[in-house]
């Protein structure tokens, strides 16, 4: 049996993964700091595929804890670790609070790097095994309103950019995924609204996510983009590169045009 370790697996596109990799037979290691969720998902699913951990991925000690107990189920092998665990405080820069921006740094860019540096010995002893993280498309061009968010997904392109090379001679291939906002808690809870989620929507579910996931396991792609809104911008602007500044600068101009219209 296969098996995949899944961070931030008790909602959004860590439970529909979580839920897809089950359905095709797989060994599901579920991971959340959110116990009551993570349970909830785990009695979800068959009691011979899956195990959950409570962990926090900013806690290197957690992550250790919890790789040890996959490898004792998985003869120490390990197919997938998919980095899903992820935060976003959405606003302007000096509304969010020093504290948020701090967590979304240790989440989003140490919580990643936590999991790859304790599941490295599990994946080397695995062939053909897939480091396989969430970015976004906020990894493009640096988002207003979002600017922290923006800056740990550039931080996550760059660290899967580099250890896809320096992995190679281990048969581990690092990806990841960079789409558009989806349509889950993360961004349904956001009481602030930026430019761009007001323009582009929420047209992407978790279960498009979990099975693009499922692709990057049998591909050698680097970078994955899911949708065709996204992908045709990407296109646009390999011909226009200063039209991604341009469009920002709209989205942001119009945003503080709503803000004053509201106040």
């Amino acid at each position: 049996m296969k098996s995949i370790l899944v961070t931030g697996a008790g909602s959004g596109i860590g439970k529909a993964t979580a839920r897809y990799f089950a359905e095709q037979g797989w060994y599901v290691a579920l991971c959340d700091l959110n116990t009551e969720s993570l349970q909830t998902v785990e009695r979800e699913l068959p009691a011979d595929q899956c195990d959950s951990f409570p962990l926090d991925v900013t806690r290197y000690s957690d992550f250790e804890r919890v790789i040890d107990s996959v490898s004792s189920r998985t003869d120490g092998r390990l197919d997938v670790l998919f980095n899903c665990a992820g935060i976003m405080r959405m606003g302007p820069f000096e509304e969010v609070s020093i504290e948020d921006h701090h967590l979304t740094t240790e989440i989003n860019i140490n919580g990643v790097i936590n999991g790859i540096y304790a599941s490295l010995p599990l994946l080397k002893n695995t062939p053909g095994a897939r480091v396989i993280t969430m970015s976004s498309a906020a990894a493009f061009y640096g988002v207003p309103d979002l600017a922290g968010y923006s800056a740990s997904k550039f931080a996550v392109r760059g660290l899967t950019e580099a250890l896809n090379l320096e992995f190679e001679p281990y048969d581990i291939v690092v990806t990841d995924l960079m789409p558009l906002y989806v349509d889950t808690p993360m961004i349904s809870s956001q009481k602030y609204q930026a430019g761009t989620l007001r323009y582009f929507g929420t047209r992407l579910t978790a279960e498009d996510i979990a099975k693009v996931v499922w692709d990057a396991t049998r591909e050698r792609r680097i970078h994955w983009i899911p949708g065709l809104t996204l992908k045709a911008l990407k296109f646009i602007t390999r011909f226009f590169p200063f039209a991604e500044r341009r469009a920002m600068r709209a989205f942001s101009k119009q945003k503080r045009k709503d803000l004053a219209s509201a106040g």
